[in-house]
């Protein structure tokens, strides 16, 4: 399922199949979720979208074939993220960051991804997953756990823990976070009160509109919806000393706010991405919680209706394409 210009449907395809180069591992895709950037990027609001391009970054599937210099074995199940690339020689890299490389490649936006039967990818950044997760539940954890957890982990050691927009990654999130002995509180879409229910049922120990105070003063906030506004409200929300986590790679702007909701040392940050330290640290972690992902199935053919479902707020949990 291609995207040929932003703004446009989806369109299916037929391409002949690409052998891996050197570095390189072909995938045969069982399962691939479908992401809010995934959204972003179909609705033209991601910046030098290069089309046509395969959208799709949380790939489940089995290597078919390696190129030269790689040592996964055909028949391996690995998922492969939004990182798909980094140069490794930049400061960024060297030191760790390389989610921040400046020329870094990213899956199913400058790379072709998961949207289809196959898809080529960088053995460096696919990783093994855990025999616990099977392909439909697996998909889900290779960008909403993992940006969700690499949030989390940007949260340090908060106790009270709120979660602005409850859907694919605070569901994931709202687990482990449980699991560390946090305390959750979901705050989602004014009268959602299914996506409410959606939070208590995965950990949330109060769930309420975003509008609302939440009934304690946050240690921490982590932002999944795509709403400047709420970026103000969550300061307010957080006591002295806190932090705002943006977990997005899009946002709508932010408003001008009193200096009064970010003084005594409150901090907002962003998410940018993520690093192979994170994908294997998530992935150890996840079995052991254990995570469990609520996926909601489409057939690969109806990508539309699953980005549809996802822009009009009618999804519980996360969508995932099946060839």
């Amino acid at each position: 399922m291609v995207l040929e210009a932003p703004g446009r449907p989806l369109v299916e395809r037929r391409r002949p199949p690409r052998m891996p180069g050197d570095g390189e591992v072909r995938v045969a895709v069982s399962a691939c979720g479908v992401c809010r950037t995934d959204l972003h990027l179909v609705d033209g609001e991601l910046p030098d979208t290069r089309c046509p391009v395969v959208p799709g970054h949380e790939i489940v599937g089995t290597v078919l074939d390696a190129g030269a210099g790689v040592d996964i074995a055909r028949g391996t199940r690995v998922g492969i993220p939004w990182l798909g690339w980094s140069c490794g020689e930049c400061a960024d890299c060297l030191a760790g960051r390389e989610n921040l490389c400046d020329r870094a490649r990213f899956t199913g936006y400058q790379l072709d991804g998961g949207f289809a039967d196959e898809v080529v990818a960088d053995a460096r950044f696919v990783f093994p997953l855990p025999a616990a997760f099977d392909d439909l539940h697996a998909a889900p954890l290779m960008c909403a756990g993992l940006i969700g957890y690499r949030s989390l982990v940007k949260a340090g050691d908060a106790h009270r823990l709120g979660i602005y927009g409850f859907g694919a990654a605070a569901h994931i999130v709202a687990q482990v976070a449980r699991w560390q002995g946090r305390e959750v509180y979901a705050l989602t879409r004014p009268g959602d009160t299914p996506a409410q229910d959606f939070a208590r049922a995965h950990g949330a120990c109060w769930a309420g509109s975003s509008d609302e105070s939440p009934p304690v003063p946050l240690d921490a906030a982590l932002l999944f919806a795509p709403v400047g506004a709420l970026l103000p409200r969550a300061l307010a929300a957080v006591r002295k000393g806190g932090i705002v986590v943006c977990g997005g790679i899009h946002m709508s702007d932010i408003p001008s706010f009193p200096y009064a909701l970010l003084w005594g040392e409150r901090r907002v940050c962003s998410v940018a991405n993520l690093t192979r330290a994170d994908a294997r640290a998530f992935l150890e972690i996840a079995p052991r919680v254990p995570v469990r992902t609520s996926p909601v199935a489409y057939p690969l053919a109806e990508a539309n209706r699953a980005l549809d479902d996802l822009r009009n707020g009618r999804l519980h949990g996360a969508a995932v394409l099946l060839p």
